[in-house]
């Protein structure tokens, strides 16, 4: 597609969406990796400026886009009522979907992509990393609300966008088929971190076998549970919104837990080539878990919250097991910017699971502090 018949379909989403004002400009907006995202601006009859989020969305990441929006459409709904109860600010503190001009939660264009728009939240920040304490401690206490809102709703009717996303046996198994195979030929230099994850097998099964067991329920999660999901109010320094529902889905809450600690609680970036600055922060880690508590307040069970410093480490070495597998695979799902850039990402989240095995008794006992 052209430059031009780009910003031909642009134009046809502004037009088939049902903002609110006369147009006024668009343009491109933030950093992310999947959407192609946008900022709307429009003047309302009393001159003042409203902006809106417009996202053209990945649907060869996300297969069934309708699917996807039928779950946001529903948290976000659900969500609204509650934030009513707690008399909150719904414009706010979820994100608000702006309809089609015929009722559709999403705009198919000429050519089968697929649109969506939000209201802009006004005055916030959102971060890519930790840039002191607070902003992670907040981001703990959002997503444990998160979690604490959508305790009674019904995960299993969300759709599963992706399948298999975080069920780590699967993505063991599928390492395992990606080390037979060797298509490029690079087992012979990652032999031991194969051996590394090899040796961790019984590790990825516990929180599938205490769900098969009916000890460890399905509750609904965020899976992308990074800092730069939260919004944080600029006057108050407080986070106001959890964003980015595109991985939305039926899962476990210390999953949802231990992603946050993965990204935030490490010393080193993820493709850090140094692994000497790549450590476990285990004050990071003493933080984000006291504010995940306070904001679930009470709504987890007690396996839950057993199993959160699991939670930590499995979706560390699920991460690092994902990008190795990609690695041998020939770099085929995640977007890479120099050579061996994901056996690079594979190291440092091994090397973080090192860490937490070495920090153990510790983890625990900071749970049980907040519990």
């Amino acid at each position: 597609m052209t430059r031009e018949e780009y910003c031909a379909k642009i134009d046809e989403a502004i037009g088939q969406i049902g903002f609110e004002g006369t147009f006024i400009d668009c343009e491109p907006y933030g950093n992310g990796h999947i959407n192609d995202t946008f900022v709307v601006r429009c003047m309302l009859e009393d001159g003042s400026i409203i902006r809106y989020i417009l996202q053209r969305m990945n649907h060869e990441t996300f297969k069934q886009p309708e699917q996807l929006m039928e779950n946001i459409a529903g948290i976000t709904g659900f969500l609204k009522k509650k934030i009513i109860q707690n008399k909150g600010d719904v414009k706010r503190e979820t994100i608000n979907i702006i309809p089609s001009r015929d009722g559709k939660t999403f705009y198919r264009d000429s050519i089968g992509s697929y649109w969506r728009a939000y209201l802009f939240i006004e005055n916030t920040t959102c971060f890519d990393m930790v840039e002191k304490p607070d902003d992670f401690y907040q981001s703990a206490i959002a997503f444990g609300h998160f979690q604490k809102l959508l305790a009674d709703y019904p995960a299993k009717t969300l759709h599963e966008t992706i399948p298999n996303f975080h069920n780590t046996p699967v993505r063991f198994r599928a390492l395992k088929e990606a080390t037979q195979e060797d298509v490029l030929g690079r087992v012979k230099e990652v032999r031991d971190e194969i051996a590394f994850v090899m040796e961790r097998e019984e590790f990825t099964h516990i929180l599938m076998d205490l769900h098969k067991a009916g000890k460890l329920p399905l509750k609904v999660t965020h899976n992308d549970t990074k800092l730069n999901n939260i919004m944080i109010d600029n006057a108050t320094g407080k986070a106001i919104c959890v964003i980015d529902l595109d991985t939305i889905m039926p899962g476990f809450s210390v999953n949802d837990f231990g992603d946050s600690i993965r990204f935030g609680a490490s010393t080193g970036a993820e493709d850090e080539l140094d692994l000497t600055k790549v450590n476990f922060n285990l004050s990071l880690y003493e933080l984000y878990t006291k504010g995940f508590l306070e904001g679930c307040n009470g709504s987890l069970t007690a396996t839950e919250i057993d199993m959160l410093p699991v939670g930590a480490k499995m979706m560390t070495l699920e991460c690092g097991i994902r990008f190795l597998t990609d690695y041998l695979q020939g770099d085929v799902y995640f977007k890479i910017h120099r050579e061996k850039h994901n056996l690079d990402r594979a190291r440092t989240q091994f090397k973080l699971v090192s860490d937490m095995e070495k920090n153990w008794a510790e983890m625990h006992d900071i749970v049980g502090k907040y519990r």
